[in-house]
């Protein structure tokens, strides 16, 4: 399974319209976007879209510049999937959960409430052998908090920790953009608005 996985793109759409041509060309299965889709919910046209046309399959999380209520319209506009606490499971028997708002900003969530979102949507996949998580604002503990004084969240490294995916994919800190490290297992990737392609 190939996945384009990218964030931050803060109403940018012709980076969204680059990502999907992208998205065609390397013929991936899905798109996963972490969040802060729009830049403080002004710009919500044209951000998704572009990959529906493409035909591609698209799965999302809200960041902290889009509420929760924004998230569930653009999914229901445009089809896609706002993973939110909840799950999917592909056809290759992989599970992908996930968290989106974060610790600051209009979809601010206490470290409880990340963990037990990301608990929630686990639930539902905890047999597959291959889960990805998926959330806006990045763990704590990590090399991403050199690059920003936005705090990492404690909830979702408790929740790598606990339910062990084999991937974390995030975004929100733009400085950490294209930085991977693991944390046990778990490989953490800071997808940032460029993308990447991740083959499993």
């Amino acid at each position: 399974m190939k996945i384009l996985a990218a964030g931050d793109l803060h109403g940018d759409t012709k980076r969204a319209q680059e990502l999907a041509d992208r998205a065609e060309k390397e013929n991936v299965d899905y798109v996963v976007l972490c969040g802060d889709l729009t830049f403080a919910e002004r710009s919500t046209e044209g951000i998704i879209g572009p990959f529906v046309k493409k035909g591609k399959k698209v799965i999302f999380v809200p960041g902290n510049h889009e509420t929760f209520a924004t998230a569930d319209f653009l999914a229901e506009l445009y089809g896609a999937k706002n993973l939110h606490g909840y799950s999917v499971k592909t056809k290759d028997q992989i599970g992908l959960f996930g968290c989106g708002g974060a610790n600051i900003g209009l979809s601010q969530l206490s470290e409880n409430e990340i963990f037990d979102t990301l608990k929630k949507g686990f639930e539902n996949i905890k047999g597959l052998t291959k889960t990805i998580m998926v959330t806006h604002v990045h763990p704590s503990e990590t090399k991403m908090d050199l690059f920003t004084q936005l705090p990492g969240s404690k909830g979702v490294t408790q929740a790598i920790k606990t339910f062990k995916p084999n991937i974390l994919l995030c975004s929100h800190v733009h400085e950490a953009e294209g930085i991977e490290e693991m944390i046990g297992n778990t490989r953490v990737i800071n997808v940032g608005k460029k993308g990447k392609i991740i083959e499993l």
